[in-house]
């Protein structure tokens, strides 16, 4: 008897779930190594800091137009449908960089191609695979869900980036030019994205969204971009996540490598090892927040943890030796992430249920824009040691403004689950 009020939910749990949580770890182990070696490779075919800067700013221009196709599109035309175009487009881009030297062939990749130079969710994935999670568990457990699913991604991306470093060194020691092992991250990174289509076709019609007549708020809503009376609170959010990613497009983990190897010409190894530990240790902290939002709140986990981390990303620079340095950017990291499933909880807790996968997707493309514009102007301070370790400040900066202007509009608006326990 006891086993029957659950039955209802167990054909959801053995298949899509877990299901999209391999996509993720799959996902991010090739985002993990491409985010390792972009900038090395790019440097590597003599390009300048214009261009490479260029190049990063295209790859998100044209991950947030393909995102915000496809994620305004998927639920109409179906999740699975369009995961899989976003796997299709990863084998494209990875395909791309793996077989050409030409700048206009690798900005064609990577501008239509899904190719992540950060280490973080690319293309449209993320918000179509948020949105079949919260439709598949009950609210309570939202942001705990989230809370694995980051994690499940973090140690991923850290074990692409370590396993990325060793690999590539290792081929180094075997006489092989640095441009070919590379390329061969590439190779696999294209191989990756088609193992992604065919895991997306096994996605259930669990996942898609129910059959059912649209209410009049619905109707009116689909007319600009699926939302409707959450679309106020949804721009004001994408605005204010624009500008934390303007400010995270200064420190990517391929610049922040590339700053590393610049000012204490680290290896290969060693600077996987630094995203490994790094990775580690931001996915980690996502468990903290579930139980941090439990107890203060989502907005509150939100800003109270994601300011201390922006001090010490600005501290980062300063550090005269590499251990130092090292040690200030993980502590920055264990702290880094706890923002993230509680961001991504709240944005989902406070629009309508018919609105999560359009919410999930504007916002998200609104984070793919501002962190599009920034690589373009850090280009250019790549040149030294000096003007690169600006980026750390002015990253650390611009993302304490946007904690501020967060707190200041939206701590009166709180997620149901919480106004409703007061």
């Amino acid at each position: 008897m006891p086993p029957e009020p659950s039955s209802p939910q167990l054909p959801t749990l053995p298949s899509d779930v877990p299901l999209l949580f391999v996509t993720r770890v799959l996902r991010m182990l090739a985002y993990g190594s491409s985010s390792l070696i972009l900038v090395l490779y790019l440097a590597a075919l003599q390009f300048d800091e214009a261009q490479i800067g260029l190049l990063l700013t295209m790859t998100l221009i044209g991950d947030a137009i393909i995102s915000l196709w496809i994620t305004t599109l998927a639920d109409r035309l179906g999740r699975k449908r369009m995961l899989i175009a976003g796997a299709l487009l990863m084998l494209f881009g990875g395909g791309m960089f793996a077989r050409t030297s030409s700048f206009v062939l690798l900005l064609l990749g990577a501008t239509i191609g899904v190719i992540s130079p950060s280490g973080n969710e690319v293309g449209p994935f993320l918000a179509i695979e948020q949105a079949a999670l919260a439709q598949n568990v009950r609210d309570e457990s939202r942001t705990r869900i989230f809370a694995w699913y980051h994690l499940a991604g973090a140690l991923a991306t850290a074990a692409g980036a370590l396993l990325c470093g060793l690999g590539v060194q290792g081929l180094e020691a075997h006489a092989t030019y640095p441009l070919q092992s590379y390329r061969g991250v590439f190779l696999v990174y294209a191989v990756i994205g088609l193992v992604l289509a065919l895991l997306f076709l096994r996605l259930s019609a669990a996942s898609e969204v129910p059959l059912a007549a649209p209410t009049e708020a619905g109707k009116m809503g689909r007319l600009f971009l699926g939302l409707h009376r959450s679309r106020g609170v949804v721009l004001k959010l994408s605005a204010l996540f624009a500008l934390d990613a303007f400010a995270g497009g200064f420190v990517l983990q391929s610049l922040i490598v590339y700053w590393f190897k610049l000012r204490f010409d680290a290896e290969p190894a060693m600077l996987g090892g630094i995203l490994f530990g790094a990775n580690i240790l931001s996915g980690f902290s996502a468990l903290a927040a579930a139980a941090l939002a439990r107890r203060f709140g989502l907005l509150n986990t939100m800003i109270f943890t994601h300011a201390p981390s922006n001090i010490l990303l600005i501290l980062v620079p300063f550090m005269p030796t590499l251990p130092l340095a090292v040690a200030v950017l993980l502590l920055r990291f264990a702290i880094s992430q706890m923002d993230v499933p509680a961001r991504q909880s709240y944005t989902l807790a406070v629009v309508e249920a018919d609105e999560r996968s359009a919410a999930a997707g504007v916002t998200g493309v609104a984070r793919s824009v501002g962190a599009s514009l920034s690589p373009v102007l850090s280009g250019p301070l790549l040149a030294t040691t000096a003007t690169a370790g600006s980026l750390f400040v002015i990253g650390g900066m611009l993302k304490l403004v946007y904690d501020g202007i967060l707190y200041r509009l939206f701590h009166h608006l709180r997620a149901p689950e919480e106004a409703g326990g007061e």
